[in-house]
């Protein structure tokens, strides 16, 4: 199993740095493999269900031979709706073995999300929050036993 302890960050790297940002890139993609598996192979939307949590929904936007476009997120029933939150698009650059989460719909929703916002410059900024919340959201998500079809007993990545 790989784990994303073992990336190697430079001595240079700082949060909200763009090294920072590319190891943090790396990190995801660990996650996200063993959550998921090799996203290539999503054909039809997922759902990963574990007690006492809600179920994870995975869906493939768009393949390509470098990358894979995901949307990841939980569905909440209200009062009038349901909804998608986080709702978040993973971009997965297959050959540089990096997930980006490229857009996050409703940040603000929850006063959880809202404590990530902070005082960084703009764009590398923004780009820092969303990648730190898909971080923390597949951990979380790993912790509680999620893991799709594809996951179960992934081992090595694939060359």
């Amino acid at each position: 199993m790989t784990l994303d302890s073992l990336c190697v960050t430079s001595w240079r790297a700082r949060p909200v740095s763009f090294v920072g940002l590319m190891t943090l890139y790396e990190s995801n993609y660990i996650r996200l493999r063993s959550l998921v598996g090799d996203v290539r192979g999503l054909t039809k939307p997922g759902v990963s269900r574990v007690p006492g949590d809600l179920d994870l929904h995975v869906e493939a936007l768009e393949q390509s031979p470098y990358t894979t476009v995901l949307r990841l997120t939980y569905f909440f029933a209200e009062a009038d709706a349901t909804v998608a939150d986080p709702d978040l698009e993973v971009r997965v650059y297959h050959d540089a073995r990096l997930a980006e989460a490229s857009r996050c719909a409703r940040w603000l929703r929850h006063p959880g999300l809202a404590r990530l916002q902070s005082d960084c410059s703009a764009l590398l900024g923004e780009r820092w929050r969303r990648n730190m919340l898909l971080n923390k959201w597949l951990d979380y998500c790993a912790e509680r036993g999620h893991r799709l079809g594809a996951a179960v007993g992934v081992a090595a990545e694939r060359a």
